[in-house]
């Protein structure tokens, strides 16, 4: 099932999930700012592991989660992974808290990336490492950045994310992908891609008038016009 959602692009996903009418049209992704930065790499794909940081100057005892115990939680979630990380900082990515250790840190614990309202940092070597960035922010340096919390629902971009959610992100934005519709997203991206090539075609067809691409419409989303 993961293989076949990373064959998928994000906008075919959201346009999937719309035809089993589950949630308004509105919901269930992230602002345009979070976005992937190596699409090369194609889509990420895999279940939520959440968390808080923030990057405030030499943090006070009882403010830093425990980094031991953050491994051990990630690696309860099934994988593949998708850290999803929020940034309480304001404004956002002071401190880039993912660079080329953080990175190789967490594909050895099976994630495939991560997706932050926060910053990364060091792209060339992880993006060669096949570690995926979803970010808001580029930022030159860490800072205090540090985990204040984790396994928690936490929002990023707008979008609440829940421990073990199913994420779908590229260079489009992130996506969550109903647990229930997951198996059944391929087959209805199918269907919807095969109309849209019937409005390609007339579209690109010589001799093409607006008449014959209106009854097309009528004929495959019947409606007012």
């Amino acid at each position: 099932m993961i293989d076949a959602l990373r064959k998928i692009t994000s906008p075919s996903v959201a346009n999937a999930i719309e035809t089993f009418a589950v949630r308004p049209r509105h919901e269930g992704f992230m602002s345009s700012r979070v976005r992937a930065l190596f699409p090369e790499l194609g889509p990420l794909v895999g279940y939520a592991v959440t968390a808080i940081i923030r990057a405030e100057p030499q943090p006070q005892q009882g403010h830093r989660a425990s980094t031991f115990a953050w491994w051990d939680y990630v690696q309860s979630i099934p994988a593949p992974r998708v850290v999803v990380v929020h940034d309480l900082d304001e404004p956002r990515g002071q401190g880039a808290q993912w660079g080329e250790v953080q990175a190789n840190i967490h594909k050895a614990l099976g994630c495939r990336g991560v997706v932050t309202d926060g910053s990364v940092r060091d792209l060339d070597e992880v993006r060669a490492l096949g570690f995926q960035f979803v970010a808001e922010h580029v930022s030159v340096s860490h800072a205090w950045v540090h985990m204040v919390d984790f396994g928690l629902p936490v929002k990023v971009g707008g979008l609440w994310v829940k421990p073990g959610d199913l994420i779908h992100a590229d260079q489009h934005g992130v996506v969550t992908i109903p647990p229930d519709l997951a198996e059944k997203i391929p087959d209805a991206v199918r269907k919807v891609e095969a109309d849209e090539r019937k409005i390609i075609d007339v579209c690109q067809k010589p001799g093409f008038t607006a008449d014959a691409l209106k009854a097309l419409y009528q004929q495959i989303r019947p409606g007012t016009y």
